[in-house]
């Protein structure tokens, strides 16, 4: 596997006024901390690109969206500085997200554990097929969802969020998802794509100002994200080296 590969790939590509990213990672579309920044760099370079008023953010592949923060690279945390680094990258990214001038429409075609509910949380509109199960797996591991809580509370409720985190080994089906506000709507995966692109098409056509104020008054109430992911991400940093989550951790690799 080359380095590259392993790095993982991130592709921009443009139509009209509609920017689509997609990211990849053979392990399940997880995110390794370079991936993670080079995603936050590509979401705060469209937020600048006045040619643009629509970002599409999907992942590649027909199964897993996306299995959030990857664990060969959590397992190579050495002390609290690194882990804070590490999940820094999460804390940046959302914060990408929320701040982009750009309204992001999520693609959502498979099952998204972790980090992936996350981002999916953090984009403004979701389309998902009725494959696209979620799971917030953090406390079978010995940390906790802690920097993508405030994202998945905003959207789910508090209630749901810590359903959902308590029970940390249960899938919540799409419907569960749709239900309670993570999705917009579901489709079959044959369908998926030209829903996606008949709504962001639809949404590109109106006064890209008025999607700009809408943007800001959607996140508002959310300035304090700026360091409360930091400091959630130094809880992460600090619990992902006890010895719970290093045996964790190494049984789900096997």
């Amino acid at each position: 596997m080359s380095s590259e590969i392993q790095k993982g790939s991130l592709e921009t590509t443009f139509q009209n006024n509609i920017a689509t990213v997609q990211f990849g990672h053979p392990a399940s579309n997880s995110f390794p901390r370079e991936l993670l920044d080079r995603l936050t760099a590509e979401i705060n370079s469209l937020s600048r690109n006045e040619t643009i008023s629509v970002i599409i953010l999907q992942s590649e592949g027909s199964k897993a969206f996306c299995s959030g923060a990857s664990f060969d690279e959590l397992l190579t945390v050495e002390n609290e500085e690194q882990g804070t680094e590490f999940f820094s990258g999460f804390a940046h990214l959302l914060n990408a997200m929320r701040n982009c001038s750009k309204l992001i429409v999520g693609r959502v075609q498979g099952k998204a554990v972790g980090g992936g509910v996350g981002i999916i949380a953090t984009c403004d509109y979701v389309l998902a097929t009725t494959e696209s199960a979620i799971k917030l797996s953090e406390l079978a591991i010995g940390i906790g969802p802690f920097v993508i809580e405030p994202a998945v509370s905003r959207k789910i409720g508090k209630t749901a969020m810590t359903e959902m985190t308590l029970a940390a080994h249960e899938w919540k089906s799409a419907e569960w998802a749709l239900q309670n506000g993570l999705y917009a709507s579901l489709h079959s995966s044959e369908e998926l794509d030209a829903a996606v692109a008949n709504f962001a098409q639809k949404l590109s056509s109106y006064n890209p100002e008025a999607l700009h104020e809408m943007k800001k008054i959607i996140w508002e109430g959310t300035e304090q994200w700026e360091s409360l992911l930091i400091e959630r991400a130094a809880i992460t940093g600090k619990l992902v080296l006890s010895d719970f989550s290093r045996n964790a951790l190494t049984q789900f690799k096997k």
